[in-house]
């Protein structure tokens, strides 16, 4: 199987070069919608947006007449490609592991999502823990390995998480507290617990700063001292104390936000983003004055008790605020139609298309500090771009073709083309697979000596 997902990927992944996109409609995101309009692309990066642009010769040409281009789709909130398991559930503060450590460049999700234009996601940690594990930013490469993967330049980021999911794990069988016939309780079991371990966490982080600043002050002085022994759980911390890695919190009640916005306060730090953030709406002005962006679903709710006062109305409602709002999949399933998530925030609040679009592109990339190089159709930005062939925003539309870097990385009709060999493909490694091999002397083989 793997041999088939190399040679997919060997399909569909092309060097960047020099084209051209023409005559379809381009919704650039952040600069209105251009009719038959045209993109050229020179080097993986957008070099002219307009009409009655031409192509340099010998550049191949793309006929978007009756089609729609957009910029990739960027999930804020993705678990894709995360090999073995998504939680470190043994202890509260996982900060010492990376997320990047455990990325697998062969799932077949990553192919599926960029089926639906998804070319950007931010890969968390799970939600077990108040300070979860260090996450990052990747580019759907499909292909590569893991390495190539990850977003150059983009900020790393930490999970944190409040409430049910890192609470319920001080309480088995929920949890993972088993050592032989005794059940353990794991520190937190309450809500006020969460809270602990957070401000505790930062507490040691800030006297760890102190040490690490006290030590670079003596070295500069001349004087020999000995270095602070290295903690990989407080450095991580650290860099969000600096501001150097963004901060990312699952979350739902509105009292727990508005206790992670007072905790950051008095620790001297921000949450980029809420994740989840289902009961936003309710302190949308507190959000937008601490500074945090909001990550949500656009309709899920009543599948866990915090879910209950959830709203499909929260995206639009926090939009109104001042809060940036962005639409996340947290699934493997839903990352493959987010244009569709997007679309529903114009049917609960009222939003304009371009709000809409925003909410899948321009305004996670805010929240992930990329939107220099992605989220919107701009010269100077890289060509991540989808070819739809129905509006976007249409649930009958479907994505065509999709570029990152200027790499196409999805073709609906060479899938679709190629389907017949794969098939054929797969039906011969199966039937080798079945049939037992044969030992020298026409017997079946064994394995080990003779019984």
């Amino acid at each position: 199987m793997r041999k088939l997902l190399l040679l997919l990927a060997a399909v569909f992944s092309l060097n960047a070069q020099t084209f051209l996109i023409r005559n379809a409609t381009i919704l650039t995101v952040t600069k209105g919608t251009i009719e038959n309009g045209s993109v050229l692309v020179e080097n993986g990066k957008i070099a002219a947006v307009g009409k009655n642009i031409s192509a340099p010769t010998g550049a191949p040409v793309v006929d978007g007449t009756g089609q729609f281009l957009m910029p990739g789709i960027i999930d804020c909130h993705s678990h894709t490609a995360i090999e073995g398991g998504v939680n470190e559930g043994s202890v509260s503060d996982s900060s010492m592991v990376n997320i990047k450590d455990v990325l697998n460049p062969t799932d077949i999700n990553i192919y599926r999502a960029l089926a639906g234009g998804l070319t950007v996601s931010n890969v968390l940690h799970g939600s077990a823990n108040a300070i979860g594990g260090q996450t990052i930013v990747v580019k759907l490469r499909w292909g590569k390995n893991a390495q190539q993967m990850i977003f150059e330049g983009a900020k790393p980021g930490i999970k944190f998480a409040l409430g049910e999911n890192p609470k319920r794990q001080g309480y088995p069988p929920q949890g993972f507290g088993l050592t032989g016939p005794t059940l353990e309780r794991r520190y937190p079991g309450t809500r006020m617990g969460v809270e602990d371990v957070i401000r505790e966490s930062f507490n040691e982080a800030k006297i760890y700063q102190a040490q690490w600043e006290e030590y670079r002050t003596k070295t500069a002085r001349g004087e020999k001292v000995i270095a602070p022994r290295k903690d990989l759980r407080l450095e991580p911390l650290v860099e969000v104390l600096n501001g150097q890695r963004y901060v990312h919190a699952h979350c739902y009640r509105a009292d727990e936000i508005l206790m992670l916005l007072r905790v950051a306060d008095d620790m001297g730090f921000k949450i980029r983003t809420l994740q989840h953030v289902l009961e936003g709406y309710k302190v949308a002005k507190e959000i937008a004055a601490h500074g945090a962006g909001a990550s949500t679903f656009s309709d899920w709710w009543s599948y866990k008790i915090e879910a209950y006062d959830a709203t499909p109305y929260n995206a639009a409602l926090m939009t109104k605020k001042g809060v940036l709002v962005s639409l996340n999949s947290d699934s493997d399933e839903l990352q493959r139609h987010l244009n569709l998530e997007a679309a529903k925030v114009m049917r609960y609040g009222g939003l304009s298309q371009d709000e809409a679009l925003a909410m899948v592109t321009i305004n996670p990339a805010k929240q992930l500090g990329i939107d220099n190089s992605v989220g919107s159709i701009e010269v100077g930005k890289s060509a991540d771009l989808v070819l739809f062939d129905q509006h976007p925003l249409s649930g009958y539309s479907k994505p065509l073709k999709v570029w990152i870097d200027g790499n196409q990385y999805f073709d609906r009709a060479k899938d679709l083309e190629a389907r017949a060999d794969f098939a054929k493909k797969k039906k011969l490694l199966l039937d080798k697979e079945a049939t037992p091999a044969r030992g020298p002397r026409g017997g079946a083989a064994t394995e080990g000596p003779s019984q």
